[in-house]
């Protein structure tokens, strides 16, 4: 399938998040400028936090659409708001599994096979954590790659993976940068939990693989 051109960091959010409220929140689907921006801008599962303005964002819809990836839907009778649509699983042809792994990696950056399973649940209920790597597999093995596998950097306990949609991934510049803790609510004890949660229930999934056994959940 053919891939796409890289994208700016103002393009990567604007898309991530139309494709992240398409999933969570149907019933406001598509979104209007305003809501576009509120989701472009909140505090919480985004990695950076950023401010950006209306400008800002019709700039990247804009470019957005040229490249076929956005469809601006004009106001019908008694409407005013013009709302805006992803179209990048039609575009790349993606399953909605690896939709939901690619917008959490472009909204949050690098992530392990568990974070990645935990923080998809809203998008897609991928059934294990080999299902998770078996969708980021495929996205790796395509002809035009959109998802990486980082490796286990240096400090960290499990290996990550990132989207490819911004271009090739400075792994050297990665290992040196610092793992930062997602800002807002989601970051507080219940989100630390859950990860951790996931990545125990990944360790256990796959000793117990090893082992041959078939102990109770």
């Amino acid at each position: 399938m053919p891939g796409v051109d890289p994208l700016q960091d103002e393009q990567l959010r604007v898309l991530g998040c139309l494709a992240e409220k398409e999933a969570t929140v149907p019933d406001a689907y598509p979104l209007s400028l305003n809501a576009l921006r509120q989701a472009c801008n909140q505090s919480s599962s985004r990695d950076p936090v950023v401010a950006y303005d209306d400008l800002t964002i019709q700039r990247a819809l804009d470019t957005l659409k040229g490249r076929g990836l956005v469809r601006f839907v004009h106001p019908a009778h008694g409407e005013r708001t013009t709302k805006f649509r992803h179209v990048l699983d039609e575009q790349l042809s993606l399953s909605r599994a690896e939709l939901a792994v690619l917008t959490v990696l472009a909204l949050r950056g690098p992530q392990t096979i568990p974070e990645l399973r935990s923080r998809t649940d809203r998008q897609y209920p991928f059934a294990d954590v080999e299902e998770v790597a078996s969708t980021l597999r495929a996205l790796a093995a395509r002809e035009d790659p959109l998802a990486v596998d980082l490796g286990r950097l240096p400090g960290q306990r499990e290996g990550r993976w990132m989207h490819l949609l911004a271009g090739p991934v400075d792994v050297e510049a990665l290992a040196v940068a610092p793992v930062r803790a997602p800002a807002g609510p989601a970051a507080g004890p219940r989100a630390d939990l859950a990860a951790e949660l996931a990545e125990l229930r990944a360790r256990v999934e796959r000793i117990e693989r090893e082992l041959g056994l078939d102990l109770p959940s």
